[in-house]
């Protein structure tokens, strides 16, 4: 085999089906009976100077493939097979991969430099491949400059895959050096300043220790900002992205360079391809996020608990940032398209503008009205879409107060343009900033009468209008209408939208069956308007949103009946489907939530379950899911009654929880579970047994995606509070389960943000099925049954006090379960919480609180120890 695998590769690349097939089975077979070999073959292909480049080219992607996956679970099972493989083939192969580098084939190079940080990323955690960084460095004094272009190339995608502890500081400081050196003009070759220029964006989080020293951090920031004047612009892209990830990451460092590099990007902006300009404005967009992060967490005080304090860069830089973004937004593209949404210099302007509103607030407000006010009645296009992109962009951040007079002064004019400008682009964008106005300033429009009476049948008016329009100023239309109705939530019995409610109905009803519905979004616009229209409704309007029940039924009927699709057609139709069910779910949830109609949906129930059986039916997994939130909604409106649909809809349930593939439906019915078990209480008991079955086998399986096992742990106190002590039967394997996941997510350290959020999420869920758990025994003659796993309990409360990782939601829970603890199990647990290392800190911490949930939580569970104690 190892004779043929060339043609074999070739093979695989055949026009020819069958040839193609053969091929591939030859080569899967050959993995499974000899994997050793396989990848020896593989990297001795891609070694070869002797071999074609197209099956050089497979082999390294075969290559990196058995070395890594997206999905986490088979990733790991490929570290494994890795790491368990003979030592012998393993340094065959990295000697070939190293030996690659050398190719003068840039396809070959190219693979292999990926191939070997996928092999790095294995080894190099497990102190394996020691060899491997200074046999690197050696390559870049090679007098080849491909061979430096491919050991850059390696290096940057090396610190990729690695984390900074992996590799130590000296190695580190050789490897900055060498990207650096790399980067300098004095090196002469494009493809090795390229290479080395994209090497350091992947090292910068390596370099912490080189920032914080003054000599060396200069000596960086004096390349980077060098390297942005290259004459190559795809190096001077890769610069500018550089200086990117440096305001991201050491924006506390950029002090003494920030006017330098106002000025280099003042430059791109004004005069360089676009590529580069982007990166330029992304630059000062940047900026904006460190800065409004440090004042949102730190309220302004540079002096206070921040590690970081703010610098007010953008403040400063104002007088000169604002001209400069503004001239942006005249650099629109004239055949743009407005459906897909391209990112140009305009967009780009514009967003960073917005940034800059929510950063510094009020002072932006009188640098950019005059250009609104100059602008805004040009005859050309350009300023006018200009002027009003300005207006929309500014909308958040700045005060109401300072905002409102502007708003009733624009909003007349805004609505006019909206129907009378000949240009597409200047209606597009008024109808975005008409939208931006009512989701910013709804309350304070309000307040100072912007909306009232007498126009808000104009403002209806234009915008339903202007959803007869091109689909992108209908979708912004919509959009508009959106947050006009959102604005109107938990206004009372009335609003002012009740006398338009069937007018806005019908129009996006209308809107929903245009030939070109499925352009810019518009058909979904339409629902996801005409759901909040309905969500913000009042009582007064419930005999119209009664009708809408079956005007969507005999919607879906209908799109359900439809046969013989092409594939484009079908992934259309289970789009509106999916749109559909969504709607009733809205429908379902108003109408329950209002006495005078929440009878009605009984008599709808039958008719509304038939059509989402047939939903099921069609196997799509957005209209699946979507249909499975209806289902939820329907329960909980109608409560004991949804017991007659269970036997046909348990088959569902229990297909639903397992599929793994389509991880979101499983998430998904795991939540309708929940929302069951609520409306059905012990009537879910005949049920109990294949759900319970189906939720700890889960539980304990590696395929399952990580985002279900939270909602999981949820669902298990969802039955048990449902079922109360009949919950005995499942008691020993539930809480044997949560005993298991509480042990594994006690401790956080070594994890990032990201992973720690994600294990709070987990330790949220065991919480609360124990929490569920424990309330569901309470007064039940069964509540000795739980003593034995108290202990357990208060030891998982311990560590993650202890652990000081705990966010608000975790908290209110945790202080929960204890409370719930005395609360059930009276003296049996008073003497255990006493006893405990740190419930009585835990307990004091969250009596101070500042959060009145926490303080709320902790209140009551001070209430019951006490009582427990005192028994």
């Amino acid at each position: 085999m190892a004779m043929e695998v060339t043609q074999v590769l070739l093979s695989a690349q055949s026009i020819d089906g069958n040839v193609r097939k053969h091929a591939e089975d030859s080569l899967r077979q050959f993995q499974e009976q000899n994997l050793p070999g396989f990848l020896v073959s593989l990297s001795g292909e891609l070694a070869s100077e002797d071999k074609p480049v197209d099956s050089r080219k497979l082999a390294g992607l075969i290559l990196k493939n058995a070395l890594d996956a997206k999905d986490e679970s088979r990733k790991q099972e490929l570290v494994q097979r890795w790491l368990s493989l003979d030592p012998v083939a393993k340094t065959q192969v990295k000697s070939c991969l190293l030996q690659t580098l050398s190719s003068l084939v840039p396809d070959a190079r190219s693979t292999a430099t990926q191939v070997i940080a996928k092999v790095a990323g294995i080894e190099l955690p497990q102190k394996q491949w020691p060899e491997l960084i200074g046999s690197l460095l050696s390559n870049i004094h090679q007098v080849p400059s491909h061979v430096k272009q491919a050991t850059l190339e390696t290096l940057g995608y090396l610190c990729e895959e690695v984390s900074p502890q992996v590799v130590d500081q000296d190695q580190v400081n050789k490897i900055l050096t060498a990207v650096v050196q790399g980067m300098n003009a004095s090196e002469g070759n494009n493809d090795v300043r390229l290479a080395a220029t994209r090497a350091l964006y992947n090292a910068l989080g390596f370099a912490q220790a080189n920032f914080g020293n003054d000599m060396e951090r200069d000596y960086i920031m004096r390349v980077v900002c060098e390297t942005t004047v290259c004459p190559e612009v795809k190096i001077r892209q890769a610069a500018f992205e550089c200086l990117v990830s440096i305001a991201a990451m050491y924006y506390e460092k950029l002090a003494p360079y920030i006017q330098d590099i106002y000025n280099i990007t003042e430059k791109a902006v004004r005069g360089d391809e676009e590529p580069v300009a982007l990166q330029a404005i992304e630059f000062w967009s940047t900026i904006c996020d460190e800065e409004t992060d440090i004042l949102e967490e730190y309220m302004g005080d540079s002096n206070g608990d921040s590690d970081i304090p703010c610098f007010y860069f953008i403040k400063q830089a104002l007088p000169a940032l604002i001209p400069l973004l503004l001239e942006t937004l005249l650099k629109q593209e004239e055949d743009q398209d407005l459906d897909e949404g391209a990112w140009n210099i305009a967009m780009a302007g514009g967003t960073c503008l917005g940034l800059v509103a929510r950063t510094v607030g009020d002072d932006i407000v009188p640098l950019v009205m005059p250009f609104i006010e100059e602008n805004i009645t040009k005859p050309d296009w350009r300023q006018r879409e200009a002027a009003s992109y300005a207006f929309g962009s500014i909308l958040e951040g700045p005060s109401p107060d300072k905002l409102a007079p502007l708003v009733n002064h624009a909003l007349p004019f805004m609505l006019s343009a909206l129907v009378k400008d000949p240009n597409n682009h200047v209606k597009d964008t008024t109808a975005w900033t008409l939208g931006r106005m009512f989701e910013f300033l709804h309350s304070s429009v309000v307040g100072t009468s912007i909306i009232n009476e007498g126009n808000c049948q104009q403002i209806i008016t234009v915008l339903l209008q202007s959803m007869k329009d091109v689909p992108n100023v209908a979708e912004k239309a919509c959009g508009a209408l959106y947050f006009l109705a959102q604005g109107y939530e938990d206004v009372g019995p009335t609003s002012p939208l009740t006398p338009f409610f069937q007018e806005i109905v019908q129009s996006l009803l209308t809107v929903t069956h245009r030939e070109d519905a499925t352009e810019s979004r518009l058909r979904t616009a339409a629902y996801e308007t005409l759901n909040e229209v309905v969500r913000c409704s009042t009582d007064e309007t419930a005999s119209l949103v009664v009708q809408l029940v079956s005007v969507i039924m005999m919607e879906l009927h209908k799109c359900l009946e439809v046969q013989n699709l092409s594939s484009d057609e079908r992934e259309k139709q289970s789009e509106l489907i999916g749109l559909l069910c969504g709607c009733m779910q809205v429908i379902i949830q108003k109408l329950g939530s209002l006495d005078s109609t929440k009878y009605l949906l009984l008599q709808y129930s039958d008719q509304i379950m038939g059509q989402f059986f047939r939903v099921f039916a069609c196997r799509n997994a957005t209209a699946h899911e979507e249909a499975m939130l209806a289902i939820g909604a329907l329960a909980y409106s109608i409560g004991h009654e949804f017991a007659k649909y269970m036997p046909e809809f348990y088959k569902f349930l229990e297909m639903d929880l397992q599929n793994f593939e389509e991880y979101q439906v499983c998430a998904v019915t795991v939540g309708v579970v929940g929302d069951i078990c609520r409306a059905l209480e012990e009537k879910i008991l005949p049920y109990c047994d294949g759900i319970m079955t189906q939720l700890l086998k889960n539980l304990s399986s590696d395929n399952l995606h990580r985002s279900v096992k939270p909602p999981l742990f949820s669902c298990i106190g969802d039955i048990a509070l449902a079922i109360g002590d009949n919950f005995n039967k499942y008691l020993m394997y539930a809480m044997n389960t949560l005993q298991l996941a509480a042990e594994m997510y006690a401790h956080t350290s070594g994890f990032d943000d990201e992973m720690t959020e994600y294990i709070n999420s987990l330790r949220n869920g065991i919480l609360e099925a124990y929490s569920a758990i424990f309330q569901g025994f309470k007064n039940s003659s069964k509540t000795q049954l739980l003593i034995p796993y108290a202990p357990h309990i208060l030891q998982f409360l311990d560590s993650i006090y202890v652990e000081k990782d705990m966010d608000e939601v975790v908290m209110k829970t945790a202080i929960g379960v204890l409370g719930d603890l005395a609360d059930t199990l009276g003296s049996n647990a008073g003497s255990l919480i006493q006893q405990s290392l740190s419930s009585r800190d835990f307990l004091n911490e969250c009596l101070t609180s500042e959060d009145h949930l926490i303080k709320e939580s902790a209140e009551w569970a001070r209430l019951a120890i006490n009582r427990a104690i005192s028994v």
